[in-house]
């Protein structure tokens, strides 16, 4: 049983040193490139108002299927905008043809009122996919800041040599038991 408990929690602790690492790289490359995080067309974004509840709660991260020039958005369908310098998430209530041009009118699931503005389809980022992980958005967002893009260095670096040690101690340990 004590073997059994032993495997488990560490392969649980491989599989966390494994997501923190790559939850690193992927917001260190982002970084680097000046981007956001994507990857195979899609992005996690952090959601920091309730105007979507109870789609999705306040704090948590969904994910984004990006839009393209060939995205065609449904009545009912939440898609993700922008709106000057911010990012807003609500649904399509209708869809207007004008000139020749697309406009959605959108709303907060929360909100009582639809928004007063149209969304044109230059400013439509996304899709939301269904996929939410809640109050993961609060960290996702602190890892935005210096103090958070330190702490992705410094952990991962910390729980890699933690794992190091201890591979090293086990490993020396079962050396002295086979030469006793």
């Amino acid at each position: 049983m004590k073997k059994i408990v032993r495997i488990v929690s560490s392969m649980a602790g491989s599989i966390f040193l494994v997501f923190v690492c790559l939850l690193a790289f992927v917001v260190l490359s982002s970084r680097i490139a000046g981007g956001e995080p994507t990857i195979l067309g899609y992005q996690v974004k952090a959601v920091l108002s309730g105007s979507m509840e109870p789609t999705f709660q306040t704090g948590s991260i969904i994910s984004i299927k990006l839009a393209n020039k060939h995205s065609t958005y449904q009545k009912g369908d939440v898609i993700m905008f922008r709106k000057e310098e911010k990012l807003i998430t609500h649904r399509i209530i209708e869809i207007i043809q004008e000139n020749g041009k697309v406009l959605y009118k959108t709303k907060g699931d929360h909100n009582n009122a639809p928004d007063v503005w149209m969304v044109s389809t230059e400013n439509v980022i996304g899709k939301y996919t269904g996929f939410t992980i809640p109050f993961m958005g609060y960290a996702m967002d602190y890892t935005k800041s210096k103090a958070g893009g330190a702490l992705l260095l410094v952990v991962p670096g910390i729980l890699l040599v933690i794992s190091a040690l201890r591979s090293i101690i086990g490993a020396k340990k079962e050396l002295e038991a086979v030469k006793a």
